[in-house]
């Protein structure tokens, strides 16, 4: 029996924008440990081969050390082969990234910029690689796969990236389109794919490995790897799920209306995930507070429970202020601030759509303005 991983969509550079720096950081750092944990999975599972279904960098312009660190992740597990293919983030070219790296790789590293067969695992099966030379092409990369020649005797692996069939909704427009039967049209014991950045089966035997490290609030079934073992001609290969991520993202809509829920939601979030420094949490929130109560949403949720995670983004467009006469007079009981709070508010509940949003804000800053200095007085 044959073993090796499949993974893909490395995309080593990755920025983050909507983080900072430091976190960012953080993210970038995880994607080459991830490689080691590859690697350690690949020696636990006795997999002689990694393959690598495209997209090892983000982009083609990346400083030397960022193109040399994955290079050297992988040359620290010298009884495991490493074979890659260029993606759409990073296609061959001449002269490009990959014609740069070819004198500089370690001995177990290959990288495979022609769709032309390569026997792997010292004669176990033979690779059938589809590298991309442009980011896209109307043509589907795996077509030759079909009339490869090979050994009758070895099973063959597809190794492609791309855009499966049942993902288009624009017809043949889709670049980098694959064909779903590829495995039975070309005789392929495995299709190992890559470009969809959460794990999925195709058929039987073709599959997306997904990016080993989440990177969107959108990736359903990131953060994986598959550890794939062929049998005989004619089974179908074994596949299984295997955990390389440490990220966790997570999309979150809630409805808050009061103090109490306000508390709820930094429990909850408090206690999704494990290790909540490693927790990214997309929140979108609605529903209607009082300014205090917005005031403490700011407080318990946007500091406090921000502190606690990786990252926190809020958007609370939908989360409106409904100012309490204890809001007012907690502002001022009279005069002329009273009578501006006063104005803001009439204006907030019969103004008409930006005007009163407008007002909103305003009163809402006019409190928490109010607040900070109470508090420099005390």
């Amino acid at each position: 029996m044959f073993r090796f991983i499949h993974t893909s969509d490395w995309q080593i550079g990755k920025v983050f924008r909507f983080v900072d720096e430091k976190t960012m950081g953080l993210l970038q750092r995880a994607r080459l440990d991830a490689i080691t944990r590859i690697g350690q999975h690949a020696q636990a599972q006795d997999a002689r081969c990694v393959l690598v279904a495209g997209d090892v960098y983000d982009m083609e312009a990346l400083a030397p050390q960022s193109l040399m660190q994955p290079l050297e992740r992988m040359r620290a597990f010298e009884d495991v082969a490493w074979h890659l293919i260029p993606g759409n983030h990073d296609p061959h070219r001449p002269n490009g990234l990959w014609d740069q790296l070819t004198p500089r790789l370690p001995p177990n590293v290959h990288v495979h910029t022609a769709p032309e067969p390569a026997e792997i695992g010292d004669g176990a099966a033979v690779l059938l690689p589809a590298p991309l030379h442009r980011k896209q092409a109307l043509e589907d990369p795996t077509a030759f796969m079909d009339d490869a020649e090979t050994r009758a005797e070895l099973p063959r692996i597809g190794l492609a990236h791309g855009s499966i069939t049942a993902f288009d909704t624009a017809g043949t427009s889709t670049p980098n389109l694959i064909a779903p039967d590829r495995p039975a049209r070309a005789n392929l014991a495995y299709l190992a794919l890559g470009d969809w950045h959460g794990q999925k089966q195709i058929n039987a035997r073709c599959w997306y490995a997904g990016t080993p490290e989440t990177d969107a609030f959108d990736v359903d079934g990131g953060g994986g790897a598959l550890l794939v073992a062929l049998g005989g001609p004619d089974d179908a290969p074994a596949v299984t799920q295997l955990e390389t991520g440490i990220y966790t993202w997570q999309p979150r809509r809630v409805h808050i209306a009061s103090h109490d829920d306000i508390a709820q939601l930094a429990d909850t979030l408090r206690n999704a995930a494990t290790t909540p420094d490693r927790l990214l949490v997309d929140l979108t929130v609605e529903g209607t507070l009082s300014l205090a109560d917005r005031r403490s949403f700011e407080e318990t949720i946007e500091t406090s429970v921000a502190a606690a995670l990786c990252h926190l983004r809020v958007h609370d467009a939908n989360l409106l202020a409904e100012p309490t006469r204890a809001d007012l007079d907690s502002i001022d009981r009279g005069g002329f601030v009273r009578a501006a709070a006063e104005r803001l508010l009439e204006q907030a509940e019969t103004g008409d759509g930006e005007d009163s949003k407008l007002a909103q804000d305003a009163l809402r800053r006019l409190y928490l303005e109010h607040k900070k200095l109470e508090a420099k007085k005390q």
